[in-house]
């Protein structure tokens, strides 16, 4: 009811705001101040689409998604090209515009019903009090109250159903279109399914360290004290030639369990590296600091990406600074590293020779692809003789 109490005022501002930014931008649409008219006119509608999608959500409980928020291009021409074809504002116009039918018939049946309900119920009063004397009973003093209480009655259909169509409206022209909604349940899924598979192998490594690596540990240390006892029996190989054969099938046996530990080790470092549970101001200076090539490290980490953005940073900064040790012939290089706005920049620049370039061997392809996975993307600055400057930027979150 107080959504249909509203809806007279609201419909009356919003279908002349409508129809006023249609017949203006019209008028103005042969001069200079057309365009930018119509794009102020379309940011305005926008907000407005934005309030009434709130007030349906709050009055009616219906629940929109709100559109993604409109790109920000640098330059006024861009920006404008975005607005004019900005489909949200041109909808939200469009229910602006609707709404003021809706509106006028939700305040006639939540006021206009209940008023001819009293009415038609008190009818013979009224018409006694406005002609005194005595006057017949007519049809209308019999039928008068029966009106009166089937046209109450009518008024909570009549109200769920100019309900059922405010829903079905703002459903429609104040949410993101089809393929905005299609694409915003992609990027949920694919998030979903990036936090799983990242979990997953969090477990897996978690597994192969305390199980699988655990287990070949307590073997060698039975290997060496297997080892040490032969030697007691043995300490003279000569004579003992079988017992001799046997210590040497144990030591290779170490050096086999020796090679799976280091190994392995490498394989849980890979799937997780365990320097990312600090994030990436403690990850980045310790890779780094691997580095056959000196790197200066430069961090600005203000905010945590999620888990998986932190991943793909790393190891795209491990894939860079390989690179510039088996490629560049560089002296020097720098990293740079920060995270503020919801967004994720990291850039390593070498002095070595230049000449970089996405498929030339170097893995840049692979790490473009693995960048676009999470919204991520790669530019590459490598002029021959130097400096290159490679930069990805990856959103904070997905």
């Amino acid at each position: 009811m107080a959504f249909a109490v509203l809806g007279l005022p609201l419909g009356v501002l919003g279908g002349v705001y409508a129809v006023a930014v249609l017949y203006a931008g019209v008028l103005l649409s042969l001069t200079v101040l057309g365009l930018p008219f119509l794009v102020a006119a379309l940011v305005g509608a926008r907000g407005i689409g934005g309030l009434h999608r709130r007030l349906v959500g709050r009055l009616l409980g219906e629940q929109v998604a709100a559109p993604p928020p409109r790109e920000r291009p640098s330059g006024a021409l861009a920006r404008g090209r975005v607005v004019l074809t900005d489909p949200v504002a041109w909808r939200a116009l469009l229910y602006l515009f609707l709404r003021l039918p809706l509106g006028t018939l939700g305040f006639l049946v939540v006021v206009g019903l209940p008023l001819s309900c009293v009415w038609l119920a008190g009818f013979p009063l009224w018409v006694r009090l406005l002609e005194p004397g005595p006057r017949p009973v007519g049809w209308l003093d019999v039928l008068g109250l029966p009106a009166g209480l089937a046209v109450l009655a009518a008024v909570p259909a009549a109200l769920r159903a100019l309900s059922r169509a405010n829903r079905v409206l703002a459903r429609v022209l104040l949410g993101p279109v089809r393929s905005q909604q299609r694409v915003r349940e992609l990027e949920s899924a694919r998030a979903t399914l990036l936090a799983e598979s990242t979990d997953r192998l969090r477990r897996l490594e978690r597994d192969l360290h305390d199980g699988t690596q655990a287990q070949l540990v307590a073997l060698a240390i039975t290997l060496s004290l297997a080892d040490d006892a032969l030697a007691d029996l043995a300490p003279d190989p000569g004579p003992g030639a079988g017992i001799g054969r046997l210590r040497a099938l144990v030591d290779r046996a170490r050096g086999q369990t020796d090679d799976t530990i280091a190994g392995l080790r490498r394989l849980t470092r890979g799937i997780h590296p365990v320097a990312l549970d600090g994030g990436l101001a403690e990850a980045l200076p310790g890779l780094t600091a691997t580095s056959p090539v000196p790197v200066t490290v430069r961090l600005d980490l203000r905010e945590r990406p999620e888990e998986v953005i932190e991943h793909a940073v790393y190891f795209c900064a491990a894939e860079l600074l390989t690179n510039v040790a088996k490629h560049s012939g560089a002296d020097t290089a720098e990293l740079t590293a920060s995270a503020a706005g919801g967004r994720v920049r990291l850039t390593v620049r070498d002095d070595g020779r230049g000449g970089a370039a996405i498929g030339a061997g170097t893995g840049l392809a692979g790490l473009i692809e693995r960048l676009a996975a999470v919204d991520g993307m790669l530019r590459v600055d490598s002029p021959p003789g130097g400096p290159t400057t490679v930069t990805a930027e990856l959103p904070g979150r997905l």
